[in-house]
């Protein structure tokens, strides 16, 4: 039996753990990352691609923030290009109370720093001539953007390689063990894995993963409903998205410059953390290609060539779970960040390895704690 030691081992190699492994490194301390299947395999890799910070939960916006700088760094960083592109998101609002929604956001968010332009229907069809003429208004935040999910948790878990971290992928974790010194590990193939310090980000298996520690959380899984059409005239410049309190109403698409419309939305399908790889219910993916069309009437036209699902970890009260235990020491956790974590993924990573280097971080976190299930 094989033994491995480390100043951090880290469960889950999603882009919240693989963007920790790599600021780790540039702080020095020795990393292991243990992935039961392949990096980037789960949420991180099937999700929408959104790099906006609008819309998030106000306290969530100096997170978003930071991450959104480390976005622009990212091929000098990494090395490599993961298809950020800042091509601005626009949230569009059909209704006067989602108007109001929309000007109330606005004045809250702009003492965090982001800075958002509200477009009236006139307005906002001048500058974006292929919107319907049911949309009513526009808040538009010019630095967002969008990026391909498929290669950011790969690219970070590459970049923490060559920095000198293990990534170890098939490594499926059988026991935790809490003992003197930190923190006991074995995987199915029967080696051990030792270090003082243990982050869980295993993303929709956060959940079951903490209670197995001591600290259940009220989490449940979910499966978001993807498509993607054919291939047309690139056109679509911004990232696109509803102001509403109706799931139904929820859409979210982006063109990729292949000429490619991705969308979801409107609703999840069910998942289980042992299921077979999930597939989208055709039902939403037709509902969702109606709300294409009641935002984008040109949509409608095209053809869709792909549609997918997977899973996500959603908590009751839409807030993640991000930062030290409130059990044991040298136990940190970032995980359920419900169907909004890509964007902030490395800001997640970056301010996770200040946290376990420093003990602190310059980045506030406290609404985050797991401490406020207890």
């Amino acid at each position: 039996m094989s033994e491995n030691r480390a100043d951090v081992l880290i469960l889950g190699g999603g882009l919240m753990g693989a963007a920790t492994a790599f600021f780790l490194r540039q702080r020095g301390l020795s990393v292991i990352l243990l992935e039961r299947r392949l990096v980037g395999q789960q949420a991180s890799g099937i999700n929408f691609g959104n790099v906006r910070r609008q819309g998030r939960f106000l306290p969530q916006l100096p997170l978003a923030n930071r991450s959104r700088a480390i976005w622009g760094r990212l091929p000098e960083l990494l090395g490599e290009d993961v298809e950020f592109l800042p091509s601005g998101h626009l949230r569009v609002a059909y209704t006067p109370e989602a108007v109001a929604t929309m000007e109330s956001y606005r004045d809250g968010a702009r003492p965090y720093g982001l800075d958002l332009e509200l477009l009236s229907g006139n307005a906002v069809r001048a500058r974006f001539p292929w919107l319907s003429p049911e949309v009513m208004a526009g808040s538009y935040s010019p630095h967002d953007g969008h990026a391909n999910p498929r290669l950011a948790a790969p690219a970070f878990a590459r970049a923490a390689r060559r920095a000198g971290a293990r990534i170890e992928e098939e490594a499926e974790v059988l026991t935790i063990e809490h003992e003197s010194g930190g923190y006991r590990l074995n995987t199915a193939d029967g080696r051990v894995w030792r270090a003082p310090v243990l982050q869980v980000s295993a993303g929709a298996w956060g959940g079951r993963i903490a209670a197995r520690l001591g600290e259940p959380v009220p989490m449940v899984v979910r499966g978001p409903q993807m498509g993607v059409t054919e291939a047309v005239p690139y056109a679509l410049l911004p990232v696109l998205g509803v102001t509403t309190k109706e799931i139904r109403e929820v859409l979210y698409l982006r063109q990729v410059k292949r000429g490619n419309i991705v969308f979801g939305g409107t609703g999840h399908g069910p998942a289980e953390l042992d299921a077979p790889p999930h597939r989208a219910n055709p039902d939403i993916t037709l509902h969702q290609f109606t709300q294409l069309r009641r935002m984008v009437p040109a949509l409608g036209a095209l053809r869709i060539i792909r549609t997918w699902s997977g899973i996500e970890g959603y908590m009751h009260d839409e807030i993640p779970v991000m930062g030290p235990s409130a059990k044991w020491p040298g136990l940190f956790y970032a995980f359920g960040f419900c169907g909004a974590g890509f964007q902030i993924g490395p800001g997640v990573g970056d301010v996770m390895a200040e946290l376990i280097a420093t003990g602190t971080t310059t980045t506030p976190i406290e609404p985050f704690h797991i401490g406020r299930f207890t």
